[in-house]
């Protein structure tokens, strides 16, 4: 299998290698990824399509859309190694390689949580509290909501925020950055679930 998906939906995660010409997905039981169980989905969502260079996307006019790395795709989209497909609730990582195999298990030492002001932690536990909703691919807090919750101006969360891209090593732009910021603060252990319901 030299390309495939990576699906991650409600009912877990799977490959789905691509094989053939194209690839059908949506909420209608004849698609080739059928998710039925998704009432995001159109019942014809999106399709894979393979060309001689390599695979695209393209949405059938769906109601809620198809994003490629967070961003709705309007025309026919090529996709590289490593690409994010989101339709509906489902998420789908493009692999143009083979998967390897599993490396034998290690202990990993944890990465150490940065230095963080009061305000800084303050404010990445507003950015992860959506994340006790327990939703899958819930998306963190806006900087708007940050502010009214800790009854701040938006500019002052945008700056805590910057500082904290940079304690926690994060380069990625846009709405990609807040999320993988979300994700490795919980990683690491800089904001627990006690932490989240401890909030009002």
């Amino acid at each position: 299998m030299t390309t495939y998906l990576e699906t991650w939906t409600r009912a877990g995660p799977q490959l789905v290698p691509l094989v053939g010409e194209r690839l059908t997905l949506g909420s209608d039981g004849s698609n080739d990824l059928a998710l039925p169980a998704d009432r995001t989905l159109s019942r014809m969502h999106a399709v894979l399509e393979r060309y001689p260079a390599g695979w695209c996307v393209r949405d059938l006019g769906s109601r809620n859309g198809t994003f490629v790395n967070g961003q709705r795709i309007w025309q026919e989209r090529a996709l590289r190694d490593g690409d994010e497909i989101r339709v509906g609730a489902a998420r789908l990582v493009y692999r143009a390689r083979a998967p390897q195999a599993p490396a034998a298990p290690r202990t990993e030492a944890a990465d150490p949580v940065p230095d963080l002001t009061r305000r800084e932690r303050d404010v990445l536990i507003r950015l992860c509290r959506p994340l006790l909703a327990g939703d899958m691919f819930t998306a963190p807090a806006s900087s708007r909501e940050i502010a009214e919750a800790l009854v701040v101006t938006e500019a002052a969360v945008k700056q805590h925020l910057l500082h904290l891209y940079a304690k926690f090593g994060i380069q990625d732009d846009g709405e990609r950055r807040r999320l993988r910021l979300a994700n490795d603060a919980v990683r690491r252990e800089a904001v627990t679930m006690a932490d989240l319901r401890g909030l009002s």
